[in-house]
């Protein structure tokens, strides 16, 4: 069976896509990542919770303070890429739910009162969202460095709020000369799939 979607963009999005590790200088422009937010945003969530929230990295002062605290080996990369987001879940989604999910209003204090209950529910929704971000990237044309090795501590005390926890930081532009390392095996179907 064949897939609705062209296979040069099934290549773009996942045969031939990876993690970026190299970029060229040309800028990422605001107009760019409206655009793939802008596609991204209609991405599935529990409630339509949306809770990804997107930090752009884009003045010197601001990527300095980024890379300390990165992992040394990400360093390099982040100090170098066009544009860097930090991608982050906002605890405090639940405020947007009368206007994301009008046909129950209720759903804000109904399910989502306490604290606890909505981190789990913010973290879950918007790792799935950064994967939506990640291929939207890549439909823009670009390519994406998504990134866990860094305090995460650090990089929320300087850059986000109490309210909101960092995920990834993702660098972004067009890959550079030996952007990608080989590709690495994958699991077969038979090992990953089980019909009951």
């Amino acid at each position: 069976m064949s897939l609705a979607l062209d296979p040069a963009a099934q290549d773009l999005l996942f045969r031939e896509a990876r993690t970026a590790n190299t970029f060229t200088d040309e800028p990422v422009t605001d107009e760019q990542v409206q655009a793939i937010y802008d596609l991204v945003k209609y991405g599935p969530t529990a409630f339509n919770q949306s809770p990804l929230r997107i930090t752009l990295v884009r003045s010197a002062e601001a990527r300095e303070r980024l890379v300390k605290h990165m992992a040394e080996g990400n360093q390099p990369k982040t100090a170098a890429a066009p544009l860097v987001a930090i991608l982050s879940a906002d605890n405090e989604f639940h405020e947007e739910l009368p206007a994301l999910f009008p046909h129950f209003p209720a759903a804000k204090d109904a399910f989502f009162s306490e604290r606890p209950v909505r981190e789990g529910a913010a973290l879950l929704n918007s790792a799935l969202q950064a994967a939506y971000f990640i291929i939207g990237v890549r439909a823009a044309g670009l390519a994406a460095g998504p990134m866990t090795g860094l305090d995460f501590a650090g990089v929320q005390k300087e850059f986000l709020d109490d309210d909101h926890t960092p995920l990834m930081v993702v660098n972004i532009g067009k890959p550079g000369e030996n952007a990608w390392y080989p590709r690495s095996p994958r699991l077969a179907y038979e090992d990953v799939v089980t019909t009951v």
